[in-house]
């Protein structure tokens, strides 16, 4: 059964990108463009993966990750996330630490503009540790 992806960014060019590139190597992949839909799709779907971008409308990626610490996401934990951001990787678990006093648990990080073979790699990475 090919593995899904949950691919959220507010930026309908880097969804369909994302949605090439992952379904090019067999993976299902699911959108959303801001964190609700992003939780929404998260209980609908259970994806094996969720690339999560940070600067987002309505709910940005540092409130979805802060949203999944609360325990009613528990079963939810598993989801390996992988971020896809413009945002420095310090400056990104800063901020997170700043404003929760936790620290941003996340599996790994992928720096816009990506290249897809990184990206596919730090994907296939993470499905095979969630084994």
């Amino acid at each position: 059964m090919p593995k899904k992806i949950l691919a959220v960014d507010d930026d309908p060019d880097i969804r369909d990108a994302l949605t090439m590139i992952l379904e090019s190597q067999g993976y299902k992949v699911i959108t959303a463009q801001d964190g609700i839909e992003a939780l929404a799709n998260l209980k609908a779907e259970k994806p094996d993966l969720m690339i999560l971008d940070l600067l987002m409308p309505k709910m940005d990626g540092w409130a979805v990750c802060k949203e999944l610490q609360d325990p009613r996401w528990s079963k939810y934990r598993g989801i390996p996330i992988l971020i896809l951001t413009s945002v420095r990787e310090e400056a990104s678990r800063r901020r997170y630490e700043l404003e929760t006093g936790l620290e941003l648990d996340v599996d790994d990080y992928v720096e816009k503009p990506f290249s897809p073979d990184v990206l596919l790699e730090r994907v296939s990475r993470l499905i095979k540790k969630k084994g």
